[in-house]
């Protein structure tokens, strides 16, 4: 509670014309504008015994301005023409608060009160002389792990490119900028720009390259005046294109992501731009430190206040380095002109996802894609037949066309002769009989896929901690869209993590939720339909390996171990000039304890496209 202290003779405050009840609420008045206006670091609207102050003050708090304040009023004296307030400041610097009371001067001109600036009025020590430096002091940030708590990504040494502007005089900086861009091939007019625009005595990044990299870059940028090369270190994967699109990349921080930090974040600070680095920035980052100090014109510097950094956490992850690697050097080897691609493998026994890899394209499709999945999803149809009464050997029809109410089906191009006919549901599956299954789409009622879906994890959604898609199994409109969905078109979609755990369902018998971050609580929708029995379970596991041992995925004859496969076409967009439809191409495997799905976003065939690369991956 504010106290107001009045001296002198009552008598002389009347006939001086003044009045101690009214004078009090001027200046308490006063004393609060003030206070809300150093929060907003600003006195443009504060009476100020001199108008050039404003500008002083902001000035002189600039570099503070990011930087949350709150200032309250405190004890209020007053002796005749001029009064005192307590000023109370805290600060909100790298997590800390910096609490401290500075005296503000009010004076009488005879007509109102106003403030004396001057300051020691934003900080007692604070001369005319001086000028305020905020530092960042930078937190360790933490790193991503993988299986057996290995890094996968940790600090690694890369060097920074640009433009020191002391080593140049200032007619040559846009030159010599232009030239390092040219040489780096990034934008040069816009780097010229931030170069020209930046201090005296700034460093001016232009690229940064890991050291690896940096040896193609040509030796003689050294010769161009202020081009340099720092050594430093960031936090980087074993490769630039390491689970880029699932992991993220981190950066300097950008304008938008300094403003939604509230101060958090700071001009240069480095954070995670996107992916999980982005998604778990404050557990990785931790809290960057700050020091603000004060600068004479003697260019000596007094330490005003330190926060220490806290450094960020470790995030473990269940990805396997060399497994992730691989996939992705898999897809890769289908050039640079190869259409958009993904690899997922899961351990069935616990869920963990060991490789989520992106081909071509820049997104991650290997856990958000929605796509349908084609001839894979018979693993879900067939589940649901064998729920209705069909068994394995039970015989069904495989003609070569259907016609569902006008609408023609038929099998892929190559599908074989000798398999067409009376043939038992086990030989449809291997040799993925389009017509046999659409033909016994009668036995399914309007939810039966929809709870076989769900008895393999697909079409459920959960939270798991980083951005996921388990699909979707809608109950048919129709007999046309029934007939699509058993073959896995229709209104049938998922991601390859999501068929990919559907294949490790069927081989751990149970439906297996994916699992990327073992330390993050996930939220888990149990579902109230049917669960997967381990009778069920083995019937399909011995239907998978009949894809293997006589069926469309005899290629995988000669993998070691006993793998269960299932290919998958589904076809997509517009006809071309020739009338055909473009077509996904996808192929899911087992072997032992590991689940595989792989899908092309465009393709001949599952097994003549997706197929190589998952034989690829399993040898």
């Amino acid at each position: 509670m504010r106290k107001l202290l009045a001296t002198g003779l009552l008598s002389s405050l009347v006939l001086s014309g003044c009045s101690l009840f009214s004078d009090r609420g001027q200046i308490e008045d006063l004393a609060d504008s003030l206070a809300a206006a150093l929060a907003e670091h600003s006195l443009a609207d504060v009476p100020l015994t001199r108008d050039s102050d404003a500008e002083r003050h902001e000035e002189l708090v600039s570099p503070l301005n990011s930087r949350p304040v709150t200032v309250s009023v405190g004890e209020v004296t007053e002796e005749g023409d001029t009064a005192s307030a307590t000023l109370r400041w805290t600060w909100e610097l790298g997590g800390q608060e910096w609490r401290y009371d500075t005296q503000a001067p009010l004076v009488h001109d005879g007509d109102r009160w106003q403030v004396d600036w001057s300051p020691a009025l934003v900080e007692s020590s604070l001369t005319d002389e001086d000028r305020l430096v905020v530092s960042s002091l930078a937190a360790q940030r933490g790193r991503v792990l993988g299986q057996g708590d290995l890094p996968v990504v940790e600090d690694r040494p890369v060097l920074r490119f640009g433009i020191d502007k002391t080593k140049v005089e200032a007619a040559q900086v846009g030159t010599s900028a232009e030239r390092l861009a040219a040489m780096l091939d990034i934008d040069a007019a816009g780097y010229r720009t931030r170069v020209e625009g930046a201090g005296p005595q700034a460093f001016v990044e232009a690229l940064v390259l890991r050291s690896e990299e940096a040896s193609g870059v040509d030796p003689n940028y050294a010769a161009i005046p202020g081009a340099v090369a720092l050594e430093d270190e960031m936090p980087l994967a074993p490769t630039r294109d390491f689970a880029a699109e699932l992991l993220g990349r981190v950066g300097p921080a950008t304008a938008e992501i300094i403003e939604k930090s509230e101060g958090r974040i700071q001009v240069g600070d480095v954070v995670g731009l996107s992916g999980l680095q982005a998604q778990y920035d404050e557990v990785l980052g931790g809290t960057p430190g700050v020091e603000v100090a004060a600068v004479g014109a003697d260019g000596q510097r007094r330490q005003l206040f330190s926060a220490e950094p806290r450094d960020g956490e470790d995030l473990r992850t269940t990805l396997d380095a060399a497994m992730q690697q691989k996939a992705e050097a898999i897809l890769a080897g289908a050039g640079e002109d190869a259409p958009p691609s993904a690899l997922v493998a899961m351990r069935p026994s616990d869920g963990a996802l060991l490789a989520a890899a992106n081909g071509n394209g820049g997104l991650n499709i290997a856990t958000t894609g929605q796509y349908a999945p084609g001839s894979t999803f018979k693993l879900v149809t067939a589940l649901a037949l064998l729920r209705s009464g069909v068994a394995p050997g039970d015989v069904i029809e495989c003609p070569a066309t259907i016609n569902v109410d006008g609408r023609v089906f038929e099998n892929y191009d190559d599908y074989p002769t000798n398999r067409l006919g009376a043939v038992s549901l086990t030989t449809a599956f291997a040799n993925s009989c389009n017509t046999a299954l659409i033909g016994a789409r009668d036995r399914l009622d309007d939810t039966a896929l929809t709870e076989a879906a769900d008895a393999l994890g697909l079409g459920r959604d959960h939270d798991l901690g980083f951005p996921s898609y388990f699909g979707q199994v809608p109950p048919p409109e129709g007999e046309t869209e029934k007939a699509a969905d058993v073959i896995g078109q229709g209104k049938v979609l998922a991601s390859p993590m999501a068929m990919a755990a559907a294949a490790a369902s069927v081989s751990a018998g149970h439906a297996v939720v994916p699992t990327l971050l073992p330390d993050y609580e996930s939220t888990v929708d149990e579902g109230d339909a049917p669960a997967l029995t381990e009778q069920e379970a083995q019937t399909l596991r011995d239907l998978l390996r009949a894809v293997v041992t006589d069926g469309s995925g005899a290629f995988l004859a000669h993998v070691p171990g006993d793998v269960g496969a299932k290919t998958g076409t589904a076809e997509y967009g517009e006809p071309g000039p020739d009338g055909k439809l473009a077509t996904h191409a996808w192929m899911i495997a087992i072997q032992g304890d590991l689940a595989v799905a792989v899908f092309v976003e465009d393709g001949e065939s599952g097994s003549g496209t997706a197929g190589p690369l998952l034989e690829a991956f399993l040898r």
